[in-house]
């Protein structure tokens, strides 16, 4: 798989907070904000497909809160 170069313009306050969390992880402000953005494409393909589940197979009875896969993960 291959890279490709993502420029982003963002708010001076918004990337402080971003250098306060990837160095609370030992991490650059790159990594920590491609580590986010793969977490968060993880989460939306996981509900979808229990949610493509549901439609197939019909939903549970009782309705319940989808649980975040990335819950609890630091």
């Amino acid at each position: 798989m291959g890279s490709t170069v993502l420029s982003l313009r963002i708010d001076g306050e918004l990337l402080d907070r971003l250098r306060s969390h990837a160095a609370k992880r030992g991490m650059s402000v790159q990594d920590y904000v491609a580590r986010t953005l793969i977490r968060e494409d993880f989460d939306e393909r996981f509900k979808t497909a229990v949610d493509e589940t549901e439609k197939f197979y019909g939903a549970p009875d009782a309705p319940r809160d989808h649980v975040r896969p990335s819950a609890g993960i630091a």
